[in-house]
């Protein structure tokens, strides 16, 4: 794996750090490959029940490297653009979209364009009171190319959405938490602890239903009425047979802590 991204696994967490501080971890052809293959080691491992994303040095992630990426790219035809694209920067949110264990986004710092993407991508985001938030895309003559327009809408609203993406203009982390854009935001020093003591709890929690949970939020956005009750209701029954149902009941009625091991 790229020196440009590290992994590290434990106590069930893997926490990636996105490791290009100098250039506030905007990324590379093969950074961007490195992460996206660090996200599908984690949804692989059994060992691995929550993930946490978060950036090295001053910034969460500005985006693809002008130098590398758009430099290259006015020379390329938008067939070869829209490769470049689907083939790279696009298995990040794929491979978020089709991994069950939750993903924490714990921002550090500034989130650009693309790096404001590929967070949005995750399922909960924690944000440091210094961080700064930009989808810049039309300010360099573009549109949002990882995610961006799908998710920014989902969590503010459509108008608060086409705002930020027509003006380019940042956001503080303030701003973020209260228009949705993030959970919390919280003093630099607490961002990693609090993200981490979430992590750690969901990584004791069920499993079976952690998962089960996810996938009936992600899958439910969009969708008909009708079609969510009727997979919630097939999700609640194949849980209700599942050992750690059984072992919540049984903790409950002893009045102790209950242990679950994702049965």
């Amino acid at each position: 794996m790229s020196e440009e991204i590290v992994l590290e696994v434990a106590d069930r967490i893997a926490t990636i750090t996105l490791n290009r501080p100098e250039r506030r971890n905007a990324f590379t052809r093969t950074m961007i490959d490195a992460w996206a293959a660090a996200l599908a080691e984690c949804r692989a491992r059994e060992d691995v029940h929550v993930v946490v994303v978060t950036g090295a040095g001053k910034a969460f992630c500005s985006g693809g490297d002008i130098q590398e990426l758009m430099g290259e790219g006015l020379e390329r035809s938008a067939a070869e653009q829209r490769a470049l694209i689907g083939e790279h920067v696009h298995r990040i949110p794929l491979t978020l979209a089709d991994m069950d264990k939750p993903a924490i986004a714990a921002i550090n710092g500034a989130a650009i364009g693309a790096g404001l993407d590929l967070a949005l991508a995750m399922d909960l985001r924690f944000a440091a009171a210094s961080a700064k938030f930009a989808e810049t895309y039309v300010k360099v003559g573009l549109a949002p190319g990882a995610g961006g327009g799908h998710w920014l809408p989902r969590l503010v609203g459509t108008a608060k959405a086409l705002e930020l993406l027509w003006t380019g203009d940042a956001i503080d982390a303030a701003e973020a938490e209260r228009i949705g854009l993030v959970n919390k935001a919280l003093p630099d020093d607490a961002l990693m602890p609090h993200a981490m003591d979430l992590a750690h709890r969901l990584a004791e929690g069920p499993t079976l239903a952690i998962r089960a949970i996810k996938r009936l939020v992600r899958d439910g956005v969009g969708g008909d009425l009708r079609t969510g009750l009727d997979r919630a209701s097939a999700t609640y029954g194949v849980l209700g047979g599942s050992a750690d149902h059984r072992e919540a009941v049984e903790a409950f009625i002893a009045k102790r802590p209950p242990r679950f091991r994702g049965e």
